[in-house]
């Protein structure tokens, strides 16, 4: 798979307004997900994106581990890099 066209930056070449982000998803995840590394180019976006995916994830009444399959599910079906 080629590279991305928009490399994502590395946790301590980010902005520092985004560290403190990067470092809750690496506390919480073990990683940060490369949609979120790109988008950290954009801090302002970063944080309205993060606010979103909490929303959906932690609202509904889908269980969340249903809700991260079909997340992976959805990128593997459309070759996603992560």
């Amino acid at each position: 798979m080629p590279d991305p066209r928009i490399q994502p930056p590395a946790p301590d070449e980010a902005a520092p307004e985004v560290r403190p982000i990067f470092a809750t998803y690496l506390k919480e995840r073990g990683n940060i997900p490369n949609m979120f590394r790109t988008v950290a180019l954009r801090p302002n976006h970063l944080r309205t994106l993060v606010a979103h995916f909490r929303s959906v994830m932690s609202e509904g009444t889908v269980p969340p581990l249903l809700k991260e399959l079909l997340w992976v599910r959805i990128a593997h079906l459309n070759r996603c890099r992560y």
